[in-house]
């Protein structure tokens, strides 16, 4: 969202901003917030050790009902499919407030898969007046779940934005892990994996892969950012952590991921951000995930779906860490302007001022 917001108040003149965090996350909101130079006016702080689903929900619907109504906003912007914008579109919907969904469109069209976020993100375009596309594709999902076209813009998305103004950051690796696996004669193999769908057996046969990599292969040296939800650092402690070439680290900070993405010989993710992310840097990423709301890149060639079967996963990267990957497409998901277009748009309607940028392709459009 940092993009968006560079893009709202560099036009402070015609609107006024306000940042709400839930605090659903706060270590890997607090290292973005750092990174972006993001300063929140609401933080409500709803984190708790072992929350449920329905933890997250009742913080979230209460604690923004009491910003709206402080607030009075015109409109909500929400990025994404975490619970916060799932429940962020709904407060802004019973509040008769327009809600503006970056990042829309995207499906899996399993409801199961990914859980919950498949469903939290069909809501949101549900609640939402403004419906900022990544792709032609996911504007044609939305055309075809009878999302009126005026209500549709491809904008790109803002995850492109981010990580090329990050790109250009000058930065030394903080995780000492990382640095250490970086300064190896080794190549890097990044992991990241937290799915809720894949809590349990899936997540321990993926992990069993990617220890079986890690034997295979002596010239590499895998690093796993562990995301903090005990279901998936108790797993990944058992199966990974006394191995001597995997470094398990807690969740680094957004500069030091851009680093291992620009470096890594291969992905192992079942993240929605890398999937976009990674073909920046033309590095090879494999999708531990049965379904994916982001197929452009499959499409495109720039990823591979490999599900959590443990052949699936060590086939393909073993062809890739042998050289087998030709993948020549260029990155679907942007050029770079996404959040400059979702502020235009935002403010043309809310003041009828003149769009200044053009939307990436018509609604339904399928962009090369």
């Amino acid at each position: 969202m940092a993009p968006v917001v560079d893009a709202l108040r560099a036009r402070a003149d015609e609107v006024e901003l306000r940042v709400v965090l839930t605090g659903q996350h706060t270590t890997l909101v607090d290292q973005a917030l750092e990174t972006f130079g993001l300063d929140p006016d609401y933080d409500l702080g709803i984190m708790s050790e072992n929350q449920s689903l329905y933890d997250v929900a009742h913080g979230c619907l209460s604690g923004l009902r009491r910003v709206v109504e402080d607030s009075r906003p015109d409109a909500m912007l929400v990025q994404g499919d975490t619970a916060t914008v799932c429940f962020g579109a709904l407060v802004a919907h019973f509040e008769r407030v327009q809600v503006g969904h970056v990042e829309a469109g995207l499906r899996s069209h399993d409801k199961w898969a990914p859980f919950p976020e498949e469903l939290f993100r069909r809501i949101s375009d549900a609640a939402s007046d403004w419906h900022f596309a990544p792709t032609g594709g996911a504007a044609a999902n939305l055309e075809a779940e009878g999302v009126p076209r005026t209500g549709i813009h491809v904008t790109g998305n803002t995850v492109v934005d981010a990580l090329l103004c990050a790109a250009d950051v000058p930065h030394a690796v903080e995780d000492p892990e990382l640095a250490s696996a970086l300064r190896e004669e080794r190549r890097l193999v990044l992991v990241t994996a937290h799915r809720r769908e894949s809590f349990g057996t899936p997540l321990r046969r993926a992990l069993g892969a990617v220890r079986t990599l890690a034997d295979e292969h002596d010239d590499i040296v895998i690093v796993y950012p562990v995301h903090p939800n005990p279901s998936v650092r108790s797993v990944a402690q058992e199966l990974l952590a006394d191995h001597p070439r995997i470094r398990l680290t807690d969740p680094v900070g957004y500069l030091d991921l851009v680093a291992a993405l620009r470096h890594a010989a291969l992905v192992l993710t079942d993240s929605g951000g890398i999937q976009e992310e990674a073909p920046t840097f033309a590095t090879p990423v494999l999708v531990m995930r049965e379904v994916t709301e982001r197929p452009e890149g499959i499409e495109a060639g720039v990823a591979e779906l490999v599900g959590t079967d443990p052949e699936r996963i060590l086939g393909r990267a073993r062809s890739v860490l042998e050289g087998s990957w030709n993948a020549t497409g260029a990155n679907p998901y942007g050029d770079g302007r996404a959040g400059e277009r979702v502020a235009d748009i935002v403010i043309a309607d809310l003041t009828g001022a003149a769009r200044r940028t053009r939307d990436l392709a018509p609604a339904g459009a399928r962009m090369a």
